[in-house]
């Protein structure tokens, strides 16, 4: 079984019965990444791959810390062995040391897991922040405005959205740049 069907099947598991919006959510991830295949080239399936298993640290089965990036990179080294750059997406997706730091969790985010190539983290980072709750496309704006509803302007999800705005635009500026740039 290829990386992507591995990683489709085990989300899938994790996420579709006790959080079937999150899976929705997954699934559209997932789309938008196949979408990016034209300027991944060799690196396409490693980021469909971790657009599934990004959010597989929100499946009661997985939370420890209660801080999905690190729950789910955590289970995918621990548990699957799973690739070390898959892993590092999943840790680090969507500018995720600004929520690590307002769970105090930096230190173990960043000693357990190195970040991974800035074009492949910007890459998860638009499959993400441009795919809302349902996995609908939404646009950087609508999404950020989407969390920040569903979570209240003083929850640490909010506020770390906040921290990471300039960082998610950035990452979504980049790709559709490189999208427009295709033949």
């Amino acid at each position: 079984m290829g990386q992507v069907a591995w990683a489709y099947d085990l989300a899938k598991r994790l996420l579709e019965d006790p959080l079937p919006r999150r899976w929705a959510h997954t699934q559209g991830v997932g789309k938008r990444a196949e979408a990016l295949a034209p300027i991944l080239g060799d690196d396409a399936d490693t980021l469909v791959a971790a657009a599934y298993l990004h959010d597989i640290g929100y499946s009661p089965r997985l939370v420890d810390t209660g801080f999905h990036p690190l729950d789910g990179a955590r289970y995918l080294r621990d548990v699957h062995q799973a690739d070390e750059r898959l892993i590092r997406l999943v840790a680090h997706h969507s500018c995720a040391v600004n929520e690590a730091l307002e769970r105090s969790l930096y230190d173990a985010l960043t000693s357990e897991f190195s970040a991974e190539r800035p074009d492949l983290m910007d890459a998860l980072t638009y499959c993400d922040m441009t795919t809302g709750p349902d996995g609908q496309h939404l646009d950087v704006e609508e999404r950020l405005a989407e969390i920040h509803s569903r979570y209240g302007p003083e929850h640490l999800v909010s506020r770390s959205i906040t921290a990471s705005t300039p960082c998610i635009r950035a990452a979504v500026q980049a790709v559709t740049a490189s999208l427009a740039q295709q033949p």
